[in-house]
């Protein structure tokens, strides 16, 4: 008898969590430096970035941005490189849903807030909306100055020269730039910002785009922004111009559609075929062809090159 009255001391009465699962301090806190980080595109802002039910380098940041930005009437879209169906982006879409009671949609043109990992949506996103990337490593300046005291003098006297080199070096040695993914890029003329592990492919969708992006690093405990209509350039020489993937070709075997962000997929007889990465907007165009009334936003591209 005493050991079941102490557990009943320790146990506390059910409680619902709180509105979007944080408390409203850590939302207070995250609303403060967001604002911080919209007023100076590209700018590391520091924030406690709390505990959540994910693990750390699985999209910690941009849930943390995306419950402080829920509200009951969002409607939100998670994607997972591209795929919407994965299992941490049904994870997370479900989570919000739970703990906000927003609408959950697989459907870019629906969503109100974005949250994605290392892809940005085929459609073009509008002013209404708000995209928030995960990002595992904010610092562009890693790679070149791993002490990060000095990486931030570096940012306030905008000397980016080491990361020039580095971009030269892959020149001369492989006759082409090989960043892929992460490629660094100016945002509006002052600061350097790593866009997240999307593809070169996506770089240009955060020029003048219509929409807010905002970046979240949670284990990292950096927040950064691009604001609408915000010039977002990829770092690169004047006699060598940036390029993206080179998908104008390509089609996707489900979906018959040509031009866009495709994953290689490997057969056995040492062929390939390309899916599209986007895959809701695959779906789309599956529907559309079937005759059904679907509504397709909008591209950034149009076989293969940027409009």
């Amino acid at each position: 008898m005493k050991s079941n009255a102490k557990l009943k001391e320790l146990t506390k009465p059910w409680a619902a969590f709180n509105y979007g699962f944080l408390d409203e301090s850590a939302k207070r806190e995250i609303r403060r430096r967001l604002l911080k980080a919209i007023a100076v595109p590209g700018y590391q802002v520091p924030y406690a970035s709390r505990d959540v039910p994910i693990a750390r380098g699985w999209g910690t940041g941009g849930l943390q941005v995306t419950l402080t930005l829920l509200k009951p009437d969002s409607v939100v879209k998670v994607i997972d490189q591209g795929a919407d169906d994965s299992v941490n982006a049904s994870s997370i879409r479900k989570f919000l849903g739970k703990v906000g009671g927003a609408t959950e949609t697989s459907d870019t043109e629906e969503a109100t807030l974005i949250q994605s990992r290392h892809r940005i949506p085929e459609e073009k996103m509008r002013e209404d909306q708000i995209l928030v990337l995960q990002v595992p490593n904010p610092e562009p300046l890693r790679p070149v100055q791993p002490d990060m005291s000095i990486a931030r003098e570096m940012h306030g006297d905008a000397d980016y020269g080491q990361l020039w080199l580095v971009l030269y070096e892959q020149l001369v040695k492989s006759g082409r730039i090989m960043q892929g993914s992460s490629y660094p890029s100016m945002v509006n003329g002052r600061y350097v910002m790593t866009p997240s592990p999307i593809p070169r492919w996506d770089v240009p969708k955060l020029d003048q785009a219509d929409h807010l992006t905002i970046l979240s690093a949670g284990r990292e405990k950096r927040i950064f922004a691009v604001p609408p209509y915000t010039s977002v350039e990829p770092l690169v020489f004047d006699d060598v111009p940036y390029r993206v993937e080179d998908h104008q070709d390509k089609t996707c075997h489900r979906s018959e559609v040509t031009g866009f962000f495709m994953n290689e997929l490997p057969q056995e007889d040492g062929t390939s075929r390309y899916e599209l990465s986007d895959s809701y907007f695959g779906i789309k165009n599956i529907r559309k062809s079937e005759g059904e009334p679907v509504n397709i936003g909008a591209t950034w591209y149009n076989n293969g090159r940027m409009d």
